[in-house]
């Protein structure tokens, strides 16, 4: 007779007693890298690649609960269940199996992995012969005899026999007990240094093993193990009254009913809405399993908010993020550091990008400049005055004398054509709520744009963007966000629209002006926010890491790097600096 699932499963998640059962995969996870383990299962992170989509494609078959045998197996057994789920609070452990079969003189769990049979002495390696160990003990301890169990390896068809000797028992129970205490600690363990397991780790971009090791000197070099690009788009929408459905993986745009655009889910990276555009609720929910966040924006262009799933798990980022934001040191070290960051890129963004006529050369070794030598002698003294900042509120009086010093000569980086009040971009100082002309209606709408990519970042990521150290608490005001979009303003915003301007993408008709202020009209905004996502695209090279990476996937590195700096994992923030 057949033995069914259910007469073998007992599913648990938690113990009687309050302990949480380690899975039998983390303890595969601890063995091959004790970090990995650690944010897997005590912080909750898990990111795809190529390889674990490639595992779970092939666990689909495996998963379906059937009598069916493997292709190439003869139906002997008596006991043949698949996907069993099994937990022992005596052991600590919880566990699906893929396959469990045999018969009265014993059983055997089957682990299915997706890879070739590697030829090794032991027949597999140590992490997947303790994960099927461990299989094997939570059979034992629900009363089956089992002395081995089976490795089965897509890639190659082949079945590997692993004995459960004394060893190897050894080896899975001191595992067992040295993930337990890894997850009683409040830090990670330090990641590996200069190992080929990291590169083709689903977790590297969150580990950040050979930037961590960078910093602090362990390694010499950093590989560019986390410059790789997604193909996936934003989606914005900003045609009044328009509505967004789901149509199977499909998102279907629509205007007064009409069909007018369409885009795949995968091919998404983010939704934004503009004004009274909207999204029905099988829409709204597939984004959500999708890790697809929805933003809002006014119809003006004001970030409103955002929306997204069940969001990041990891409340220990948060926890230290917030711990860190009352310490009075910490925040003045963080703020100097980013305000720095910005004068400087202020600079380097006056010195690259000079219109007029050569004022006799830079300074300091910068000949190639046409910025005025004195100009550009004073950021620099701004950039050293920010670095010693006794206070916040001295600091907030040190950047104030750098913006207004940098829009001073903001006019002089667009071409002499374009500028004048009878060509439509007359720039003589920053005004906003409103702005009251087209450049700073530019830089506004811009300004806004950034806050929401890096609220969303930083939500990716498990930060709390109303939570800042420069930007100190204020209601309603995204602190954190506006803290680390602080050098990246000149960067991204300000370059976008001296680029939209100086190129004539955008032109002094595309604007609404009144008493009130002045705005983008809609074919504007749509000409500005392809040349913004251009600009997110673009590839730098990472100054200190040294590997080329697009603006958008540097955002979230650094928003990485500021929670390895909270958790004390690495001495200093490194901010991203331009020459």
């Amino acid at each position: 007779m057949t033995t069914t699932t259910s007469e073998i499963s007992s599913p648990a998640a938690e113990s009687e007693a309050g302990g949480w059962l380690i899975p039998a995969r983390m303890l595969n996870e601890y063995v091959y890298c004790p970090r990995l383990a650690y944010m897997m299962w005590v912080e909750s992170e898990f990111s795809h690649n190529a390889d674990t989509v490639e595992g779970v494609i092939r666990h689909k078959r495996v998963d379906k609960k059937s009598d069916a045998l493997p292709e190439g197996e003869e139906n002997t057994e008596k006991i043949h269940a698949r996907s069993v789920h099994l937990s022992s609070e005596r052991l600590g452990l919880t566990a699906r199996i893929d396959l469990v079969e045999g018969g009265p003189d014993g059983v055997q769990p089957v682990d299915y992995k997706k890879g070739k049979r590697p030829h090794v002495a032991a027949g597999a390696y140590d992490p997947e012969r303790v994960q099927v160990c461990a299989q094997g003990l939570l059979l034992k301890d629900h009363g089956f005899r089992t002395d081995y169990g089976y490795l089965y390896f897509a890639g190659s068809k082949e079945r590997v026999k692993i004995d459960f000797d004394e060893a190897l028992i050894s080896l899975t129970t001191a595992s067992i007990e040295g993930l337990r205490a890894l997850a009683s600690t409040d830090k990670p363990p330090a990641p590996l240094e200069d190992s080929p397991k990291c590169p083709r780790c689903s977790l590297v971009g969150i580990c950040l093993p050979d930037e961590i090791g960078f910093i602090n000197h362990a390694t010499r070099e950093v590989r560019p193990i986390f410059a790789g690009e997604t193909e996936s788009l934003p989606l914005y929408v900003q045609a009044q009254g328009s509505y967004l459905r789901k149509d199977g993986d499909q998102i279907i745009v629509e205007e007064k009913k009409v069909r007018i655009a369409e885009a795949r889910y995968m091919d998404t990276s983010q939704v934004v809405l503009f004004g009274h555009a909207g999204i029905s609720t099988p829409a709204l929910h597939e984004c959500f399993r999708r890790d697809i966040p929805v933003t809002f924006m006014s119809h003006g262009g004001w970030f409103i908010g955002h929306t997204v799933g069940t969001g990041s798990k990891n409340v220990r980022v948060r926890t230290i993020q917030y711990q860190s934001s009352f310490d009075p040191r910490i925040c003045l070290k963080l703020a100097r550091k980013l305000v720095a960051a910005k004068i400087h890129n202020c600079r380097a963004l006056l010195r690259r990008n000079w219109k007029a006529p050569d004022c006799g050369g830079g300074a300091n070794g910068e000949s190639d400049s046409k910025a005025p030598a004195e100009l550009l002698v004073s950021m620099k003294d701004d950039i050293a005055q920010a670095g010693k900042a006794e206070s916040l509120a001295q600091l907030l009086g040190n950047e104030g004398s750098a913006a207004r010093r940098y829009f001073e000569y903001l006019h002089k980086m667009i071409s002499p054509d374009k500028q004048g009040e009878e060509m439509g971009f007359d720039f003589c100082g920053r005004n906003r709520r409103p702005p009251k002309d087209p450049v700073n209606a530019l830089l506004s709408f811009g300004y806004a744009m950034l806050t929401r990519e890096w609220t969303v970042t930083l939500s990716a990521v498990g930060l709390d963007p109303y939570r800042g150290f420069y930007h100190q608490l204020r209601h309603g005001r995204p602190g954190l966000a506006l803290d680390m979009m602080e050098p990246f303003r000149p960067l991204v915003v300000d370059s976008t629209v001296l680029t939209v301007i100086n190129n004539g993408e955008v032109k002094p008709e595309d604007f609404v002006r009144s008493a009130a202020g002045c705005n983008l009209e809609a074919a504007g905004r749509k000409r500005f926010i392809a040349a913004f996502e251009r600009r997110l695209t673009q590839e730098v090279t990472h100054p200190i890491f040294k590997y080329r990476i697009s603006y958008r996937r540097l955002f979230e590195v650094q928003a990485r790097l500021l929670v390895r700096y909270l958790a004390g994992e690495i001495p200093r923030y490194p901010c991203f600096l331009t020459r």
